[in-house]
């Protein structure tokens, strides 16, 4: 179970790791710009936050659990003093949600106190930590993030980019880092591109940011996203640009576009709200429903789907729930009545709106299934005659190995289930998905743009045995075969494509 939820109120959605942030402006309060950088990146991650910042020659940093209003305030922000500054939010799938594991993660080495932040997931992380703590480095925290840094922090190079350009050489996985030193910020993305990055400016300063609408809230403007394998390096001089690896291949992570991103982000030039619009008119053209009433999203990342289907298919388009904005991770356990109807502690029904209407409910993704039951349950309870659900991604049928937490492969429902059995299991009237080439077309990118692995069993990073049994194993104590690929036979004997 993932940490801080009760049973009955598990996510069904695909979580992200993290969110990063970071600035070099001489004369500007670099904390407050990064305390609402992070701020704009709280939807990917809300376990703990952390800034680290530099004043030229001592780095200072705060990091606590907790949602970024939650960990800062004024006093703390003014302690912060410096002209270049990191900060990050986080989502845990590598390392337990505990508070040594926040970040920035801070290391002594031969280029001064050192400062990293991390989104995304190696898969060689263990044996890189056995092989240095053989050497004898001690380990603070359980993360890879804390490996990357401690290659960095104990290399022999000459300079700190030749430092991350060695560990480059060492890690495999996804990784988008921010670096800070005493003078310089570092940007580094790796050479697939899996995690994404991007290099802003403001005034004449520059800044770096998991995503672009971080770098529009705080006035600066977007210049380009940071390259595959590419190291971007920040200082007095401005900034240099350096090959940490040579790109393998565009790879980044299809859900930015259908979950993760905010909509009024970009990424490949395109804007995301935009491409959510035209999956929804991709979704309408592949499974209609031409005698529902009306069209209501599950808010906040079905709307634009939503509209979008409304748009295409000509039915009106309304609210049929309203989201309680609070809601995030809660440790307090409700009752077992309370958990029987824990989707009513995020969503709440109009019923006026619902009564008696054919209703096309659009999500953007069912990977456990564990909520889609219960938030039609409640659509029927407040009136709907029918609900017919539009999921606006395909079937999510393979685990994620980089750094997005989508439990193994019998979790999965899709994995386990026919489209019409998953009907049955949430009591939808009709169920339809859309299809890999419905998104592609939607997004405007060639496929060979993404990582699909959720949804084809293609790894563009190619993922060891060890790690691989560990999601794939389909039977406890049976890992006969790795099941991936474009076409897999099932234990149970359904063949799906």
């Amino acid at each position: 179970m993932l940490e801080g939820y009760c049973k009955g109120c598990m996510p069904d959605n695909p979580k992200e790791e993290c969110g990063v942030f970071g600035i070099y402006a001489e004369g500007a309060d670099v904390a407050r710009y990064t305390y609402f950088g992070i701020f704009g990146l709280q939807h990917r991650g809300q376990e703990s936050a952390g800034i680290a910042v530099s004043d030229g020659a001592r780095i200072r940093s705060f990091k606590e659990m907790g949602l970024v209003t939650q960990v800062f305030d004024e006093s703390i922000l003014q302690d912060l003093k410096g002209h270049i500054a990191i900060g990050h939010t986080r989502y845990s799938t590598t390392g337990s949600s505990v508070l040594c594991n926040a970040q920035p993660v801070i290391c002594e080495s031969k280029f001064g106190t050192i400062a990293l932040t991390h989104n995304g997931n190696l898969i060689n992380t263990a044996e890189i930590r056995a092989e240095l703590e053989s050497g004898g480095e001690t380990f603070v925290t359980t993360t890879d993030s804390e490996v990357m840094a401690r290659l960095i922090a104990k290399s022999s190079a000459a300079t700190i980019e030749d430092a991350v350009r060695e560990m480059m050489q060492k890690v495999t996985g996804a990784y988008s880092l921010l670096v800070l030193t005493p003078d310089k910020l570092l940007g580094v993305r790796d050479p697939f591109g899996v995690r994404p990055l991007s290099l802003g400016r403001l005034n004449g300063n520059f800044m770096l940011s998991s995503e672009t609408c971080s770098i529009n809230l705080v006035g600066g403007k977007f210049m380009r996203e940071v390259r595959p394998g590419e190291i971007v390096v920040i200082d007095k001089s401005g900034v240099r640009e350096m090959e940490g690896l040579p790109p393998v291949r565009h790879g980044l992570c299809i859900f930015e576009f259908i979950y993760f991103a905010r909509p009024d982000s970009m990424m490949y030039n395109k804007t995301i709200h935009m491409c959510r619009l035209r999956m929804g008119h991709e979704l309408a053209a592949e499974h209609p429903v031409p005698d529902a009433n009306l069209v209501i999203p599950i808010p906040d990342t079905g709307t634009p789907a939503a509209i979008g289907f409304a748009q295409a298919s000509r039915i009106p388009y309304g609210e049929g729930v309203i989201k309680n904005r609070y809601v995030h991770r809660t440790f307090i356990e409700p009752e077992q009545r309370m958990r029987e109807q824990g989707v009513r502690l995020k969503f709440s029904p109009l019923k006026e709106s619902l009564a008696g209407q054919k209703i096309v409910m659009v999500e953007d993704s069912i990977v456990r299934g564990t909520t889609t039951g219960p938030t039609i349950k409640m659509l029927r309870d407040a009136g709907a005659a029918e609900v017919h659900v539009r999921i606006s991604s395909p079937p999510i049928m393979y685990p994620c190995f980089y750094g997005i937490d989508m439990a193994k492969q019998t979790e999965l429902i899709a994995a386990m289930k026919t489209v019409e059995e998953i009907r049955k299991h949430i009591n939808a009237d009709s169920l339809g998905f859309l299809s890999i080439q419905g998104l592609v077309r939607a997004i405007g990118l060639k496929r060979d743009k993404f990582c699909m692995a959720c949804f084809d069993g293609r790894y563009p990073i190619e993922i060891p045995e060890c790690i691989r049994v560990s999601k794939f194993c389909l039977e406890p104590g049976t890992c006969s075969g790795i099941k991936e690929g474009p076409s897999v036979l099932l234990s149970h004997g359904k063949t799906r494509a």
